[in-house]
């Protein structure tokens, strides 16, 4: 773009080199139309000759080098500048591409520098040599900073890392329990509160509105008791590391029963997260990857709890959601979780859904208090048609030690019958292929317990006030401290606000890291709560990405040439000092994003909204057609009249002749005789 003087437009002030720039809208509060040229690495976007070979004078010196503000009179001439230069950039690369396909020109040194009118031929020229010159020096500077960017890299994932160091610290607790039966003595203090607490109930009552005494309570949140699943998480990457289908499948069944072993010390219940409570931590692996959780309340009643764990180097991740219920039976109780995870392999295109067993505590009246895993739960993978259904069986009433935590299980494709398993879920589990018949281990728990990796949580002085840990800091310090009045004291007052905060609530509750999206189809009897991550990613791990970090809750990825994100406090701090006017375009970068997250988030809850609607309005309409039905049966049908009003005095008439009658005939004998 030439620039001229305002009186003799023959004076050349400057050329702007368009293949460098980006434009943007420039907000002012002054009057007209204002908009900017930007070089975005902050490089020099004017040429360094004139068309007749003139230097940059005195006149351009005062402006910017890297950056131009153009006003135009009215909005109206301001956007049809805009639009001018936006379809002038969009057409510079294919200009460049073409002035690369002439020869190039030679350049007169001795150009008449009197000639009052530029020609077009000339003009043409001019930008041809800049446009060349300026494919040169992009080309230095692209191999420069490629060169650069092969130091960056090393530099962008130590500071990742550094961040990582500083705010988690490895958790001491390592408490996993032992294998066999976990039975626990209630002591006789706490017999008279288990009692009170019977009296509360009777047989098929929900007890997740029933308020528990704080002895039976394992102090850590129910979102922290999911994470137990994923001390084993390299065992996915092991997984998808495989070639053959079937072999993939098994392993993701091994990382599946690897989860289940760790049991807390005695008989114990994790507390219920209130709503919006949150929950995160990570596993770091031999080769220095990590495997991130993040898990939040996203309901109250009923109690439901979404979670996503992701370590996308290693090529998986998982999200799920599910809603916890109990159920009383006289002399047990069952906790039974109704919903899906699912476990995306990456590298193959492949979503495992698992589903949980419940928990199963009998003895509390009568017998041994003790706890066991029962019932069926499913692993399919519908991309390669495999499926595992294990059956988690309970102990019988008269079975012996050879009964406790026994698991027996196939592996199918289509209706055949792949291979069986048979074990126990706190010990060694074995398989045998059907095609074959060879028999092998799958799963042994002493060797696994030497091989879990370690977990980080985040400071509690660094966590916000709804994280589970910080929340329930108190009560759990109580616990421990086995101070059971000050455990119950602050338990209630954790739970009094919450109730206090739900009275107060004038608009449905919207989670904050997780969205409702019935989208995906569950296989047919599968229940999926259907919560979604707001920040899903499961694209294949790029050549580009560094490293996968976590940042207040968001799980995302440094990439090579991109500037490595501040933390979300720092970016708080400078936000305020940074709300000038030459910095328009990071904020309406920033504005932009924020804008459309907000609007993703605002259609994912119409949507959902509109569904249970459609759902409220079929069933209506279903109602309405029984009604209907009905009716119409009624009319073909006609139901018998009801006797008339006078068929009563009839009656009542002919009893009066009656009495008349038998009067006569006791008169008539009574004058015989």
């Amino acid at each position: 773009m030439l620039l001229s003087g305002r009186l003799q437009r023959s004076h050349w002030v400057g050329t702007v080199l368009l293949t460098s720039c980006q434009v943007i809208e420039r907000p002012s509060k002054k009057d007209g139309f204002c908009f900017k040229l930007y070089h975005p690495l902050e490089q020099s976007i004017w040429a360094p000759r004139g068309p007749h070979n003139e230097t940059i004078g005195a006149v351009v010196q005062p402006l910017p080098t890297a950056h131009l503000i153009f006003r135009a009179p009215s909005q109206a001439a301001g956007h049809c500048w805009l639009d001018g230069l936006e379809l002038a950039l969009k057409c510079t690369n294919a200009m460049l591409r073409c002035s690369r396909s002439r020869p190039e020109y030679t350049v007169e040194t001795d150009a008449p520098t009197s000639q009052s009118n530029i020609s077009h031929e000339e003009l043409e020229k001019h930008f041809n040599e800049h446009e060349l010159a300026g494919a040169e020096s992009d080309t230095d500077s692209e191999g420069s900073r490629r060169m650069q960017e092969a130091v960056d890299p090393v530099a962008r994932k130590q500071e990742v890392l550094a961040r990582i160091q500083s705010l988690y610290v490895e958790d001491p607790y390592r408490e996993i329990g032992v294998a066999g039966e976990l039975v626990e003595e209630v002591a006789e203090e706490n017999k008279s509160l288990l009692w009170f607490l019977l009296k509360q109930v009777r047989p098929g009552m929900d007890l997740s509105k029933v308020v528990l005494p704080t002895f039976i309570l394992e102090p850590r949140s129910f979102l922290d008791k999911l994470s137990d699943n994923y001390y084993h998480a390299d065992l996915l990457a092991q997984a998808q590391s495989c070639d053959d289908p079937y072999q993939r499948f098994k392993g993701v069944l091994r990382w599946y029963l690897s989860g289940l072993y760790r049991k807390p010390k005695g008989l114990k219940k994790p507390y219920n997260p209130v709503l919006g409570e949150t929950f995160r931590c990570c596993w770091k692996h031999r080769n220095e990857t990590y495997t991130y959780y993040v898990a939040e309340q996203v309901s109250h009643h009923p109690p439901m709890s979404a979670f996503y764990v992701s370590n996308r180097k290693e090529g998986f991740v998982i999200e799920g959601s599910l809603l916890a219920r109990s159920k009383f039976y006289g002399n047990s109780t069952s906790a039974i979780l109704e919903g899906c995870a699912r476990i995306h392999l990456l590298n193959w295109g492949e979503s495992y859904i698992t589903t949980a067993p419940y928990a199963h505590c009998k003895g509390i009246v009568i017998g041994t208090l003790s706890m066991e895993l029962g019932g069926k739960v499913h692993i399919i993978c519908q991309e390669t048609g495999y499926q595992a259904d294990v059956e988690f069986k309970l102990r019988s009433f008269l079975g012996g030690s050879d009964q406790t935590n026994a698991i027996t299980g196939r592996i199918k494709r289509g209706k055949d019958t792949v291979a069986t398993l048979e074990g126990y879920w706190d010990g060694r589990i074995d398989i045998k292929d059907k095609r074959s018949g060879e028999e092998g281990n799958l799963l042994d728990v002493s060797v696994l317990k030497e091989q879990r990796l370690p977990r980080y949580l985040v400071q509690v002085e660094k966590q916000s006030e709804w994280e589970s840990q910080r929340l329930w800091i108190k009560v759990s310090e109580a616990i421990q401290n086995e101070d059971q009045v000050v455990a119950t004291e602050q338990k209630t007052i954790i739970e009094e606000a919450q109730r206090a905060r739900a009275r107060n609530v004038l608009t449905p509750w919207e989670p904050r890291l997780f969205h409702k999206d019935s989208s995906a189809l569950p296989p047919e009897g599968i229940i999926d709560q259907g919560w979604k991550y707001n920040h899903t990613n499961t694209r294949p791990w790029q050549p580009e990405e560094l490293i996968e970090y976590e940042d207040d809750f968001v799980i995302t990825t440094a990439k090579v040439g991109a500037p490595l994100v501040a933390p979300v406090e720092t970016r708080l701090r400078e936000l305020a000092p940074r709300m000038s006017d030459s910095d328009s375009h990071d904020d309406v970068a920033r504005r932009s994003k924020t804008s459309t997250r907000t609007i993703k988030h605002t259609l994912h809850s119409i949507d959902a909204t509109l569904r249970e609607h459609t759902l409220a309005i079929e069933r209506l309409s279903r109602a309405v057609d029984s009604i209907s039905e009905g009716q119409r049966a009624t009319a073909y049908h006609p139901q018998p009249r009801a006797p008339p009003a006078s068929h009563s005095w009839d009656l009542f008439g002919g009893f009066v002749l009656a009495m008349i009658l038998q009067t006569l005939l006791n008169w008539l004998f009574y004058n015989r005789v």
